[in-house]
């Protein structure tokens, strides 16, 4: 038996850009479908009483005045599966892999509706994202909502990356979205993904700077679509967003285009309505609904450090915390380059394994104490007192321990180790290029000297006696092995 359909036709009156005016519809809603000749495509922005605003996503032939538009009464959907686990699509499903075009198992309106509050639950599942810094003072959870925010070339997109990176054999399906990045900050992200083995477990949604400004628009929400799928299925997703800030200006352009109002910073007064209705999609759903949940960390470019632009400080507003990058750190080599001032995490210790609470209790502010009083030291003509210079000396490890290379990052066992280490004063005798061994190696070396220690870390989450003798156990024969080579190093030189 055939299926009913209900259509209604349209004429094009004029076509801007991407943006089409269409005339003669008797209904029509906000993110309607709408269908053009020759496989083009275009969802309803806005109408009044005589005319609707089309935003063409997919154009494969010029839009005139006079031609035909076909309407259903049947919302825009983005094709979702478990087929588009490692594949690189744009907003619209298409592969850009040069592979075989993806088979959904479902449709999934881009518009979705939000979970309902009722449907949610309280964030009790850590985010491992293996940065030391981020998992220690600014713990994420899964089914948060959190920003990047920082000057270009600080380090936004690798923080992300390594969060990514971070979720192999954790049984997160997490989705990069990239909104108007060149091809080339795209090709290394794509080559670091394969490298590290992150195509087992990812989808890279790319809409990038070449593509259409409706394209770019819609990536976002593209993405949101695809986690809404497996979230609910009742699998754990992580959402990447690189930018928001690129999504802002594709927006902007689209509205001038459809001749909005403009406000401030030219941006249209629905910019915050645009990300907020996006921003609400990431959630813990309760059991009822599978337990699945939606991380969302989007990443937004700042001019100058201004923190108080029209776009980030609507994002600040409408998220979990932020995570703000700071240029004279990175400048300082200090990286990942977080300003621990000026970030915080609203959710807080609440979704911390109980072992990572003890030993990060107080690191957040004996790292902003060390600060100040490194750059209060600098002042001084003086002497330092013995006081100061214990402080410095346990700031100077701290600092050395938050110190993280690209694209790697670091298990939760090690960091317990390592700051517990730090606690207990293990560390004090040993220098910058000591501890930066101390770290890079503990996690093989007690996999050497004591192979269930980690995997009984993980199990019990908290520090019980017997775990801090072990781990004290295990660090002092490290840190004696790392100052007995030193010092066999030191007289080779002497005698050589």
């Amino acid at each position: 038996m055939a299926e009913l359909r209900y259509k209604e036709y349209g004429i094009v009156k004029s076509s801007a850009g991407c943006i089409a005016t269409g005339i003669g519809f008797q209904n029509c809603f906000l993110g309607q479908l709408v269908k053009f000749g020759y496989g083009t495509e275009g969802i309803i922005m806005g109408f009044d009483l005589e005319e609707a605003l089309i935003l063409l996503v997919k154009e494969n032939e010029p839009i005139k005045p006079g031609n035909q538009i076909i309407a259903t009464l049947e919302p825009f959907n983005m094709p979702a599966g478990d087929g588009f686990i490692g594949r690189m699509v744009n907003p619209l499903g298409e592969a850009l892999d040069g592979m075989a075009p993806v088979k959904p198992d479902k449709m999934i309106p881009y518009f979705n509706k939000v979970p309902a509050i009722m449907d949610r639950e309280g964030l009790r599942q850590t985010l491992e994202t293996g940065v030391k810094l981020i998992d220690t003072m600014l713990p994420l959870g899964h089914g948060q909502r959190s920003l990047i925010l920082g000057d270009k070339m600080t380090g936004k997109t690798t923080v992300g990356t390594d969060i990514i990176l971070n979720q192999k054999g954790k049984d997160v399906i997490c989705i990069y979205c990239a909104i108007g990045k060149p091809r080339s900050a795209m090709s290394r992200v794509v080559d670091l993904f394969k490298e590290k083995g992150c195509f087992d477990y990812t989808v890279i949604m790319s809409a990038p700077a070449s593509s259409s400004p409706g394209q770019q628009f819609l990536a976002p929400y593209a993405a949101c679509a695809l986690g809404d799928y497996f979230m609910y299925k009742g699998k754990r997703v992580f959402v990447l967003f690189d930018d928001f800030t690129k999504h802002a200006w594709a927006y902007r352009e689209l509205s001038l285009l459809m001749q909005v109002p403009p406000g401030r910073d030219s941006y249209p007064g629905d910019i915050f309505y645009l990300h907020s209705r996006m921003i609400e999609r990431a959630a813990q759903l309760n059991k009822e609904l599978g337990s699945g949940s939606m991380t969302f960390i989007p990443i937004v470019e700042l001019l100058e450090g201004d923190l108080t632009a029209y776009v980030p400080t609507n994002l600040v507003s409408m998220t979990d915390g932020q995570i703000f990058l700071s240029m004279p750190l990175f400048n300082e080599g200090f990286r990942p380059a977080v300003d621990v001032g000026l970030s915080v995490s609203r959710v807080g210790s609440r979704v911390q394994w109980d072992a990572m609470k003890t030993v990060a209790k107080s690191l957040r502010l004996e790292f902003i104490q060390f600060k100040e009083l490194l750059r209060v030291s600098k002042l001084q003509t003086g002497g330092q007192s013995d006081e100061m210079r214990d402080k410095l000396s346990g700031g100077k490890i701290l600092q050395t321990l938050l110190t993280q290379p690209p694209n790697s990052p670091v298990s939760q066992e090690t960091q317990i180790i390592c700051f517990y280490a730090k606690n207990e004063n293990l560390l004090n005798e040993m220098d910058k290029d000591q501890v930066t061994e101390f770290q890079s190696g503990i996690f093989d070396w007690t996999l050497k000297n004591d192979g269930s220690l980690l995997p009984l870390l993980r199990a019990e989450r908290k520090l019980v006696d017997e775990l801090k003798s072990r781990i004290t156990k295990v660090v002092q024969s490290y840190v004696a092995d790392i100052k007995s080579r030193k010092k066999v190093e030191d007289d080779d030189v002497e005698t050589g």
